[in-house]
C-alpha cells in the first residue's frame, strides 16, 4: 500500500512538473503584440525581416520577441543656437515622429531599443544648422513658419533612412537676448503709441468733417426753406394779382352802374334819415349825406 502510494506520489509530482513545463512552453510559444507596438522575432541572433503586427502569434519558444512602440512620439527640447547675426537665442521646438513598422527590423539592428539619443542628436544639430542661416527677425517674426517648415523637410531627409517618420515640427517659443528683448518692447510700444495717434487725429478729422457737414445740411436746408417761402410768395402774390385783374375787367361801367342803382334803392328803403344826391348820369356815382341832429 506504501509503495502504490508513493508511486501515484510520484506520479502526480511528474504531473505536475510536466504541466509547468508545458505552460511555460505554451507561453514562449504563444506570443501576444498590444496595439500600437510592432514585435521584432530574434532567433539565436538572426532577426527576422517579417514585424510580428498586433495580435496573437505562435512562434518558436527559443526566439526572443522585442516589442517596438509605433504611436507617435513627442520630444521637446530648448536648443542654443546662433542666428546670421551671430546673436545667441534660444528655441523651444518639438518634434512628433513615429517608428516606421515595416522598418522595425533594421531599426532594431542598426539602432536597437534606444532610438532617442540618436533622434535628439540629430535633431539638435539641425536646429542650429538651419537657425544659422536666418537673421533674427527673421526667427522671430514673419520667416517663424518658414524655419519651421526646413527643419522638418531636413529633419525628414536625416531620420527616414534610419525608419523614422517625421509628422511636425513645432517652433514653440523664441528667447532673444534680454537687451534685444528690451529693443523690441520698446519698438512695439512705440509703435503703438504711434498708432493710437493716428487713431486720435483721425477721430478729430471725422468729427471735423461730421460738424461741417451737419453746418452745410443746416444751411442748405435753410437756404431751401428760404426758397420754397419765396416761391409760396410769390404764387399767392401772382394769384392775387390775378384775382384783382378778372375782377377788374368784370366792373364794366354799365355794371357799377347797376350796383349803384341796387346800393341807392336799398339806402332808399333804409329808416334812417339821409340825403342822397345822384349823379349828373355820365357814370358819377350817387353821393349820400347823413345829416345829424343839432345838439
Amino acid at each position: 500500500m506504501k509503495n502504490l502510494n508513493t508511486t501515484q506520489i510520484a506520479k502526480l509530482v511528474i504531473l505536475v512538473i510536466g504541466g509547468m513545463v508545458a505552460l511555460g512552453f505554451v507561453r514562449k510559444t504563444l506570443i501576444t503584440i498590444p496595439a500600437g507596438t510592432v514585435g521584432v522575432k530574434e532567433t539565436f541572433g538572426k532577426v527576422a525581416e517579417t514585424p510580428l503586427n498586433p495580435g496573437l502569434h505562435l512562434v518558436n519558444p527559443l526566439s526572443k520577441v522585442v516589442r517596438f512602440s509605433t504611436r507617435l512620439e513627442d520630444i521637446k527640447e530648448t536648443v542654443e543656437a546662433t542666428s546670421q547675426e551671430g546673436l545667441s537665442i534660444q528655441l523651444d521646438v518639438s518634434l512628433q515622429y513615429r517608428a516606421n513598422p515595416s522598418k522595425i527590423a533594421e531599426i532594431y539592428q542598426n539602432i536597437g531599443t534606444d532610438e532617442e539619443e540618436i533622434i535628439i542628436s540629430r535633431f539638435r544639430s539641425l536646429v542650429r544648422e538651419v537657425t544659422a542661416a536666418y537673421s533674427l527677425n527673421s526667427i522671430y517674426g514673419d520667416k517663424r513658419q518658414e524655419v519651421a517648415n526646413l527643419l522638418r523637410e531636413r529633419l525628414t531627409t536625416s531620420l527616414q533612412p534610419l525608419g523614422f517618420e517625421v509628422e511636425e515640427v513645432l517652433l514653440r517659443k523664441v528667447i532673444l537676448p534680454s537687451n534685444v528683448q528690451e529693443a523690441i518692447e520698446a519698438k512695439i510700444t512705440a509703435e503703438q503709441k504711434s498708432l493710437q495717434q493716428q487713431f486720435e487725429i483721425q477721430q478729430q478729422r471725422q468729427q471735423i468733417e461730421f460738424d461741417l457737414e451737419k453746418a452745410r445740411s443746416t444751411a442748405e436746408r435753410e437756404k431751401i426753406e428760404a426758397q420754397a417761402r419765396a416761391e409760396r410768395e410769390k404764387i399767392a402774390a401772382e394769384a392775387t394779382a390775378e384775382a384783382q385783374k378778372k375782377l377788374a375787367e368784370g366792373l364794366t361801367p354799365a355794371i357799377l352802374q347797376l350796383k349803384t342803382i341796387e346800393a341807392t334803392q336799398s339806402l332808399a328803403q333804409s329808416s334812417n334819415t339821409k340825403i342822397i344826391i345822384l349823379g349828373d348820369g355820365n357814370q358819377q356815382l350817387p353821393q349820400i349825406f347823413f345829416p345829424f341832429p343839432n345838439q
